[in-house]
């Protein structure tokens, strides 16, 4: 089933999409009829109240970055502020240097966890999406607060739907295009700690609320994107997520 959310008619839910309609997800008096996908802006799919990303979660990605691998998963936070939804564009900030796209399978929370077992986890989840980590690499180079190169606005597009039937989160393919050129693909059976575990390793360090999301890592290939570039994230068994890139408008630029 796919899920997005959208605005129609004054007001903000979570729908059904199938075959270009969109049913609500919980249908009130009065709204019962579903209504043309073409009729409703469609939002970011999520208003968290954080995004989790874990890092180094692939041993090739590690490799390739030069960094040891993790005994335990290791986590940084994206404000809600970085979120865009499919086809909103990426803005590169002024004078940050190389900017990289991360693809990555990302979990939605879908109800108040806390010190989930496994036998929990799955049934704490709503779904499952899309995410491009966008990063600020050379900033990352230099500062050791691993937040400022990932916490810029639209740095986090996720999209485009949740899907919350997936017959195995294990064994996924993801792949990341840049103008259509392949540069990531990988499988998250290549992951270093599987998405559930991680899901009940974080409830243990923190509440994780309905709408959170949880970032899972990337695999190897990760580069550089710039202005006028169309990067997609497609997974099997979801779909693909597409954000074009823009340079610093001018008022970014009076700002940096």
């Amino acid at each position: 089933m796919r899920i997005i959310r959208v605005e129609h008619g004054g007001t903000s839910y979570y729908g059904i999409l199938e075959d270009g309609l969109v049913f609500r997800l919980h249908q009130q008096p009065g709204h019962m009829e579903p209504i043309p996908l073409s009729e409703a802006k469609v939002l970011p799919l999520v208003t968290p109240s954080k995004v989790v990303c874990v890092g180094l979660n692939y041993k090739a990605h590690a490799e390739e970055l030069g960094y040891p691998l993790p005994n335990m998963p290791s986590f940084f936070l994206k404000p809600p502020s970085s979120i865009i939804g499919n086809g909103e564009p990426i803005v590169l900030p002024s004078g940050m240097g190389r900017i990289e796209h991360e693809a990555e399978l990302a979990m939605v929370v879908g109800k108040v966890c806390r010190n989930l077992t496994p036998e929990e986890a799955e049934e704490s989840l709503f779904g499952f999406t899309c995410a491009n980590d966008v990063t600020a690499r050379e900033v990352q180079k230099v500062d050791p607060l691993i937040g400022h190169c990932k916490s810029y606005d639209t740095f986090c597009p996720i999209g485009p739907w949740i899907e919350t039937d997936l017959e195995d989160i294990n064994d996924l393919s993801i792949r990341c295009l840049v103008n259509g050129e392949v540069r990531q693909s990988a499988n998250t059976g290549d992951m270093i700690f599987r998405p559930l575990d991680l899901l009940c390793f974080l409830s243990r360090v923190m509440t994780l609320m309905p709408g959170d999301v949880i970032l899972t890592g990337t695999p190897p290939g990760i580069s550089p994107i710039q202005a006028d570039d169309v990067v997609q994230v497609s997974i099997e068994g979801i779909g693909t997520l597409s954000n074009p890139v823009e340079g610093p408008g001018p008022e970014e630029k009076i700002l940096q």
